[in-house]
């Protein structure tokens, strides 16, 4: 395997030290293959938010494996889970479920080519959109640029048709729209940008990218890979109260499978085949084991509370760290919103935007990483990303967590 890994960041490469090769996880713990425990906030990169192996889901896995793991057949799970989806996301009104985030934001633009006969895309400066080459493109956040490859293997014509902008600010957007509106067919974005590091939007810069997109018939993509059904019930555009044209969501509405989808209005989704003509298509989309653990995912986040439990723990996470923070203020900078949150080796007392992430020092960074690892605390093995809660985790968790990045703060900048 590449670097012994399957997806690079596994590799270990910006922290140091070797790739830990784990064996089980349960709860908010990991045990790796050599018998060492963790308390664990990558889970799984996100969608694991009710921990890992949670029973319930784990039980409706089981029992769905064994009526059959794949059929290639619509099956009354996918109805179900539309359902559920649809009821949660009052901008998704027709729902197509695919295998990866991936694979849902690459449709997504597909389809909002198909419905505006535009080619040109807009994606933000540090916001990550999977691996597909149209979205594999790095752009500066001074002004708006066109694409560049960020990536071997992508040709200089497989971006053409991105621009990059840059992130929370709202007249360089409108500078683009004005002048090149009329040829863009989608704005694609996290609505909290969670793959280069935590950049807290401006609520106001999302609602005047919602006013722009309108003004310049542009369609909106929400890429709510991560924020879906993890800020609140309806994700980030609940949160915000900023409704997207199209969204994408991913393994979080899979209970952690391997599962994504794409979603929007009836007017929108009539274009996708078979009942329109933008083709998208998959032998393992919708696949019932997948569905059935996000069906289970979703009925429990309801029946017990579950957004109001998180607050209440990503609370009690930032109140346990406060002395620590408050020790090496100016020296350390930690970001939260909701459940999801950063630490950033940094001078500055907040995140704006991409070069403000730039600027933060990830060898020291790297350092605090292995000084938690140490003390048994997983954290995500780079500093251009964040970590989650989950209703799994305890307060003898948090406690613990506090006592390590309090001596880990002190190992590094003492």
């Amino acid at each position: 395997m590449p670097g012994g890994v399957n997806s690079p960041v596994r590799a270990f490469k910006s922290v140091g030290g070797k790739p830990l090769f784990m064996e089980r996880g349960e709860g908010s713990h990991l045990k790796d293959v050599d018998g060492n425990e963790f308390i664990d906030y990558c889970m799984s990169w996100g969608p694991l938010i009710l921990g890992h192996a949670d029973p319930d889901v784990t039980e409706a896995v089981i029992s769905a494996a064994e009526r059959g793991t794949s059929f290639g057949t619509p099956s009354r799970q996918e109805v179900e889970i539309a359902e559920m989806v649809t009821d949660r996301f009052p901008s998704i009104e027709v729902i197509r479920f695919v295998n990866s985030g991936t694979e849902a934001t690459m449709s997504a633009i597909r389809l909002a080519r198909g419905v505006t006969g535009r080619d040109r895309i807009v994606k933000f400066d540090g916001c990550y959109h999977g691996h597909s080459d149209q979205l594999l493109v790095a752009g500066g956040s001074g002004l708006a640029t066109l694409g560049t490859p960020d990536s071997g293997g992508v040709t200089a014509d497989s971006v053409r048709d991105t621009i990059v902008a840059p992130f929370n600010n709202p007249d360089a957007l409108e500078t683009l729209f004005k002048e090149r509106g009329h040829e863009i067919a989608a704005l694609i974005m996290e609505p909290v940008p969670c793959n280069y590091g935590l950049v807290p939007p401006d609520p106001l810069f999302l609602k005047r990218v919602r006013a722009l997109c309108t003004q310049y018939s542009v369609l909106l993509i929400f890429d709510e890979v991560i924020t879906g059904l993890r800020l609140s019930r309806g994700g980030a555009q609940e949160y915000f109260s900023v409704m997207p044209d199209i969204t994408t969501l991913g393994k979080i509405i899979g209970g952690g499978l391997p599962v994504g989808a794409y979603g929007a209005s009836r007017s929108i989704m009539k274009a996708v085949a078979p009942d329109g003509p933008v083709y998208q298509a998959g032998t393992l989309s919708g696949n019932p084991v997948a569905m059935t653990a996000g069906i289970e995912t979703m009925k429990k986040l309801d029946r017990t509370g579950a957004y109001e439990l998180l607050r209440k723990k990503a609370d009690t996470f930032r109140h346990m760290l406060q002395p620590a923070l408050d020790k090496y203020s100016k020296r350390v900078l930690f970001l939260q919103c909701e459940s999801i949150f950063s630490f950033y080796f940094t001078e500055r007392e907040i995140i704006e935007s991409v070069d403000h992430v730039r600027e933060a020092d990830m060898g020291l960074f790297a350092r605090f990483h292995a000084q938690m690892l140490e003390r048994g605390i997983y954290l995500s093995p780079s500093g251009y990303e964040v970590g989650f809660l989950s209703t799994a985790h305890t307060v003898e968790d948090i406690e613990r967590t506090a006592q390590a990045v309090s001596e880990s703060l002190d190992a590094v900048l003492g």
